[in-house]
């Protein structure tokens, strides 16, 4: 079975530069194969890794509403397009979500989803989960026990308190953690105390542990501008090697 790394946290904090930087690790350090799904309506995952996208499953579920191909189940349409949407790179695949469902009921197709994700999910060592500030999609997929649970906040008090409430939706949405802590990302260098504070009083009043704090990143920027991918860059920037760090204490 593989391991499930799911990423969450309000808008905005960084999700996906953790995201990509995660795949970066695990790429490095040979934890291959990996399925990247990006969950975000907004998708963008792919340009930080340097891909193209193709279609999406939001538009692979539209089309399961409509009329099938002769003598094909919704079954085996579903399992044939969404292997067209895999993205395919050197030690992962990409999947886009797309966009959200709009008017009548997707149900059955999400249905449908769930059961070809469980077939996919076998030829994997590990998903990441690139979510959206809920945690619908992880329910769509059928990812009701996640392995590893990263809550990304940016250095502000209303993205604390928005990482301190996703930790508190797993429980309701019948999600099962094994493992999750806090990440907090752009933090200036030094930290102010009053940030700090705000840290330690969301630790303490949750089962939410502090994973570690990644400071803000002129290279990681600078990468973005010119479009290139971040699984290019140095080891030795400080950002990747407090990112591998952390990661490295979690995952092990």
């Amino acid at each position: 079975m593989p391991k499930i790394i799911a990423l969450a946290g309000k808008g905005g904090v960084g999700k996906t530069t953790i995201s990509a930087l995660l795949i970066k690790y695990l790429s490095e350090k040979k934890m291959t194969p990996i399925l990247a799904v990006d969950a975000d309506a907004n998708a963008n995952l792919n340009e930080l890794l340097g891909l193209e996208l193709g279609i999406t499953i939001g538009q692979i579920r539209k089309e399961l509403k409509g009329e099938m191909q002769p003598n094909m189940t919704r079954d085996q349409y579903m399992e044939m397009k969404v292997h067209q949407a895999l993205v395919e790179a050197t030690g992962f695949d990409l999947m886009a979500m797309g966009q959200p469902d709009g008017p009548g009921c997707y149900c059955a197709a999400n249905q449908h989803l769930a059961m070809t994700m469980d077939h996919l999910a076998d030829n994997y060592q590990y998903i990441v989960v690139d979510n959206e500030a809920g945690m619908e999609h992880l329910s769509r997929m059928n990812l009701r026990d996640i392995d590893y649970l990263l809550v990304v906040s940016d250095p502000s008090a209303r993205g604390i308190m928005t990482a301190k409430r996703i930790a508190e939706l797993t429980g309701p949405l019948g999600i099962r953690i094994k493992k999750k802590c806090l990440i907090v990302n752009r933090v200036p260098e030094p930290a102010s105390e009053e940030l700090l504070a705000k840290i330690r009083e969301a630790v303490d009043s949750t089962d939410l542990p502090l994973g570690g704090l990644l400071p803000a990143s002129n290279e990681l920027v600078a990468q973005e501008i010119a479009g290139k991918s971040y699984l290019d860059l140095a080891d030795s920037v400080p950002v990747v090697k407090k990112a591998f760090a952390i990661f490295s204490e979690f995952l092990n």
